[in-house]
């Protein structure tokens, strides 16, 4: 058999790979280096984004010292109980004021529902994510056993922390979670 009736073997087909494709681009050494550049630039510039946003919004730890908060512990436990063995009774309600303010009142009575004289109050609107955010609210005697006070306080959850004392011992204190409107 003759090659002439097929064809001839010079002649060279394009390879089914090679039909309708672009022709590759050569990988240089100056390609791989500004890859390489570029991928780090993205991981810096990432890294710098996130460092600069967790620094911008976290206002510090909770905690001033560990160590002294383990100290007092035993000591706060101990006031607890002695709080729990008093059976106070303490009220608070906190009503929101337009303009964005709360007023704040707290009734105190015994274990037998008299009101309790000769204590001062004072309450902290204690933000539970950011201590930056923490308002400390004036609060007066009006009656025996019934204190209350104002302040400017925007609408969310704060903790309502609230302590009474006599003669500058700290008698009672509560720490409750409020949502204002």
């Amino acid at each position: 058999m003759s090659s002439d009736l097929f064809g001839s073997d010079d002649a060279e087909l394009p390879s089914p790979r090679q039909a309708g494709k672009k022709p590759e681009r050569e990988l240089t050494g100056w390609m791989v280096f500004s890859i390489i550049v570029s991928f780090f630039a993205v991981i810096i510039g990432v890294n710098a984004f996130m460092a600069h946003e967790a620094l911008s919004t976290f206002r510090g730890v909770d905690t001033d010292s560990a160590y002294r908060a383990g100290q007092i512990f035993e000591h706060e436990v101990a006031m607890a109980k002695a709080q729990d063995a008093q059976h106070w009774q303490v009220e608070a309600k906190v009503t929101p004021a337009p303009g964005g303010s709360a007023a704040l009142d707290i009734a105190v009575s015994d274990a037998a529902g008299a009101p309790l004289a000769g204590l001062t109050a004072t309450a902290v609107f204690a933000r539970p994510t950011d201590r930056g955010l923490d308002r400390s609210m004036a609060v007066s005697e009006d009656a025996p056993g019934h204190f209350h006070g104002s302040a400017d306080i925007s609408a969310g959850q704060w903790d309502l922390i609230i302590e009474l004392s006599r003669q500058e011992q700290r008698m009672f204190r509560s720490k409750n979670r409020v949502v204002i409107r």
